[in-house]
């Protein structure tokens, strides 16, 4: 994560998705991977997921978007 979006708030956004991901068993499914600035500082904090760019991600967005992206388990 660049650091301009991590102080945005994807720092946040970064811990919420690890316990997403630990509460519906997808730790081992899912690869986290951090990258240096993607020239868009302006609309951060920015997530890709799944090769699709998300802007201006905050914590009230960001469970939708899991569920959509990644989905839910009910066996975890």
């Amino acid at each position: 994560m660049g650091s301009s979006c991590f102080r945005r708030g994807n720092r946040k956004n970064l811990e919420f998705i690890e316990a997403y991901l630990q509460e519906h068993g997808f730790v081992a499914e899912v690869e986290l991977v951090g990258s240096r600035c993607e020239e868009e500082c302006r609309k951060g904090p920015n997530l890709e997921l799944n090769g699709r760019m998300y802007h201006g991600v905050s914590l009230e967005i960001l469970a939708e978007l899991l569920e959509q992206v990644v989905g839910r388990r009910s066996d975890a």
